[in-house]
């Protein structure tokens, strides 16, 4: 079994993956982003671990924007969460097909 990935490095990840997303919603973060699911995926992270590191990350960045940057802030987080637990969804796709 693959060893645990500690949650505050994946928290740091998460973090400067999501903030280079912010600006300009480029394909190269969201490609980063899903690279970081795999990675947690492979050191034994699971999915509710994972949420919390999203939640903890948004409600930061939330707390330090304007009210009406907020939504705008919400919405490009959901796409980014999306895309870094794509991999949990193609993994739990191949779990089934194999049944």
């Amino acid at each position: 079994m693959a060893p645990r990935t500690d949650l505050a490095a994946l928290e740091q990840d998460y973090r400067i993956g999501f903030l280079r997303y912010l600006p300009r919603h480029e394909e190269a973060a969201l490609t980063a982003g899903y690279a970081l699911g795999r990675r947690a995926i492979v050191g034994g992270v699971n999915l509710l671990d994972l949420s919390v590191v999203h939640h903890r990350v948004l409600g930061d960045v939330v707390g330090s924007t304007t009210v009406a940057e907020q939504v705008a802030v919400i919405e490009a987080a959901g796409v980014f969460f999306a895309e870094v637990v794509a991999p949990y969804e193609m993994a739990q796709r191949g779990h089934l097909d194999r049944d």
